[in-house]
């Protein structure tokens, strides 16, 4: 499963949730990094992305992802209200807000999406 986050910590924090779901994590620094990382394994499962990123969105990343006939499941993680995103964004799997409960939610969120 690839993990995008420009932070670095957060994005460990992210795929340590992942793992302990019981994932592999590949780690991407944003956008750009993520399509790469895509390119070279295509294989992976599904992607968790941030949302605010710099140079591309987690919403930019899904679109060009879309375009390129990536259809695994897409996980967008943000701080922003998720229900909003839920709306503009209809065609993700899930959208998932960053705070307190991730630790709970994300792995079962996971679970229900990918399997």
């Amino acid at each position: 499963m690839l993990v995008v986050d420009d932070d670095p910590f957060t994005a460990e924090l992210t795929a340590m949730l992942v793992e302990m779901a019981g994932y592999e994590t590949v780690l991407a620094e944003g956008g750009v990094d993520a399509l790469e990382k895509l390119e070279a394994q295509p294989g992976l499962a599904a992607v968790v992305s941030d949302m605010n990123m710099p140079m591309m969105s987690g919403a930019e990343l899904f679109g060009e992802l879309r375009r390129q006939g990536f259809r695994q499941p897409f996980l967008l993680i943000t701080g922003e209200e998720a229900e909003k995103l839920r709306g503009q964004y209809p065609e993700m799997s899930a959208v998932l807000t960053k705070d307190e409960e991730l630790q709970e939610n994300l792995p079962e969120l996971l679970a229900s999406i990918v399997g």
